[in-house]
């Protein structure tokens, strides 16, 4: 089912989505990668705080190359969400409600999203130029001396993702792996 939802996603939002919805995201989200992730929960651990606010946000996990002349943003594809497996359910127990990246999560993570009503939902991968066109802002908020992975503010309309794990526990990349299996 096509879905278009207006960021930042609530726990009521997660909740209406299910594994294999196609959803259009509008508004606004932010961009953290590795480093970035590592930076945050440090940051937590000396209990300085978070540079964003997390509470219903949605972190798409991708290193953004440069911007063309006149544009908000360079390729944008979706970076593999596994490097950020360590993190998120931290962050996600502080109120962030999606993800967006490629590739499986672990139990850790998956678990995360059932407890906290969230969501993890895949972006193309290699559809990067395509995936900007979505970008209609792009700054960079923090952490500004990681170059590609400092965090960024975006402003995306009709973004176009897939829900992987929804908050009932559902996971495509399970489920689409047992429905193949019946029909070959």
């Amino acid at each position: 089912m096509n879905k278009s939802i207006q960021l930042p996603i609530t726990a009521e939002v997660a909740s209406k989505l299910h594994a294999g919805d196609y959803v259009y995201l509008n508004g606004v989200m932010y961009v953290a990668r590795d480093a970035a992730h590592k930076r945050m929960i440090e940051s937590l651990e000396r209990e300085e705080g978070l540079p964003i606010d997390i509470e219903n946000a949605t972190i798409y996990y991708m290193g953004p190359s440069p911007a063309r002349e006149g544009k908000p943003i360079g390729s944008a594809g979706p970076t593999t969400a596994s490097r950020m497996d360590k993190y998120a359910p931290t962050l996600l127990d502080l109120g962030q409600k999606a993800m967006i990246g490629k590739g499986k999560r672990t139990k850790e993570v998956l678990d995360a999203i059932v407890r906290n009503k969230a969501v993890y939902f895949a972006a193309i991968g290699g559809a990067g130029a395509l995936l900007s066109k979505c970008i209609k802002e792009s700054e960079v908020v923090c952490y500004d001396d990681l170059g590609a992975e400092a965090i960024r503010k975006l402003r995306v309309e009709d973004f176009p993702v897939i829900v992987v794990a929804d908050c009932e526990g559902n996971n495509l990349y399970e489920t689409a792996v047992k429905e193949f299996r019946t029909i070959s």
